[in-house]
């Protein structure tokens, strides 16, 4: 039976990654294509025991599924989650617009296109790690939808941003769910892991990258947008009926990742964590459509070594970028911005096993040669 459950967990996980590929009414749906995959893993990974661990459903799922879109951290006892963030700032966003496209308008009227990018870029993936990788991704959306250029530079800038947004929020616990959980796990011996525990170790690393993340979307945005003068900056109003349906896919698009990230746990804990620091480099590429930080509770401990944690944190801040469910900045751009996963892939994916490749040389060329 365990076979058989694992066999149809990983049947599932092909699906995921193929099918918003090759099936327009899926692409279309994603969420409620993801929320059924989900439903039907946390089912399989039910018939599957492991000693010590809890599979399947359970009520502590259920309710996690219904509660982490709604709450994230909370401020003066009010609870904020990603589905309350993305409601409020639409709502805003409709009743302010006129200002908002007026700032938009000023700030294109005293900067170049180019330089608005890479500070577009570098800025929102620097001050993710305070202000939220959420909060981020939705400042960006807006800015990027009242540009005047093209759909196709539009999107690449997009995907370019939420790689060093999630990157960025990989600096400290109040990014994002990820880097709270690694923090929570490293407080104790031996790394008594604190505000600053992420900063020290990846820093070196991240702070480079999104700079040439910068560099990277600007010579994208040279190559795609077309110079049509006759474009000017709009900021869309949605209708409120829009904004509610938005922030309910959004609800639902985290419920689903909740799912299966939980339904992938007999797989994650049988097979994944096992895999020595550089395969398990390489295997975190599936966080390109599953929960990283389900996959970041699953792999970071405190026996890990120091080059452990961080090839691990790595590959799995890397990888988040390359498809639509890798990471919230990405569901939150894909779904006010329209863009598709083919649209997604067709950027994020070669720029992430660019990315995962470079990171590969660094982190663990130097130690097989015998320089470190």
């Amino acid at each position: 039976m365990d076979m058989l459950a694992n066999v149809g967990l990983i049947i599932i996980f092909m699906l995921v990654l193929i099918l918003p590929f090759r099936v327009k009414c899926i692409e279309h749906n994603l969420e409620v294509f993801l929320f059924a995959c989900g439903v039907v893993a946390l089912t399989l990974s039910g018939l599957i025991i492991i000693p010590g661990e809890q599979t399947g459903w359970s009520l502590a799922i259920v309710q996690e599924a219904l509660l982490s879109p709604l709450y994230v951290t909370s401020l003066f006892g009010i609870p904020i989650g990603i589905v309350q963030i993305v409601l409020v700032f639409g709502l805003v966003i409709y009743y302010f617009y006129h200002r908002l496209q007026s700032a938009i308008v000023g700030m294109v009227d005293r900067l170049s296109l180019a330089w608005i990018v890479f500070l577009l870029i570098v800025v929102l993936g620097l001050v993710s790690s305070i202000i939220s990788a959420i909060l981020a991704a939705i400042i960006l959306v807006e800015i990027v939808n009242a540009l005047p250029v093209v759909k196709k530079a539009k999107v690449e800038i997009a995907v370019v941003s939420c790689f060093s947004i999630g990157l960025g929020a990989g600096l400290t616990p109040l990014g994002e769910p990820l880097t709270t959980i690694v923090v929570s796990k490293l407080s104790g011996a031996p790394y008594h892991a604190g505000f600053t525990f992420l900063f020290d170790r990846l820093g070196i690393f991240i702070i480079p990258i999104i700079v040439l993340l910068g560099v990277v979307g600007v010579i994208l945005f040279s190559w795609s947008h077309t110079g049509n003068e006759k474009l000017e900056c709009i900021v869309e109003r949605e209708t409120i009926k829009e904004i509610l349906i938005r922030a309910g896919k959004v609800y639902l698009f985290i419920m689903a990742l909740v799912f299966l990230g939980e339904g992938f746990k007999p797989l994650i804990l049988e097979y994944v964590v096992s895999i020595p620091s550089a395969g398990l480099y390489w295997i975190n590429i599936i966080s390109a459509v599953l929960d990283n930080a389900t996959l970041a509770a699953a792999e970071i401990n405190p026996v890990l070594s120091s080059q452990q944690i961080t090839s691990a944190l790595m590959g799995l801040l890397i990888a988040g970028g390359m498809l639509i469910p890798g990471n919230i900045p990405n569901i939150i751009a894909a779904g006010k911005m329209g863009i598709s996963s083919r649209e997604w892939a067709k950027t994020g994916v070669p720029l992430g096993l660019i990315l995962m490749a470079a990171f590969f040389c660094i982190l663990f060329i130097p130690s097989w040669l015998g320089l470190t």
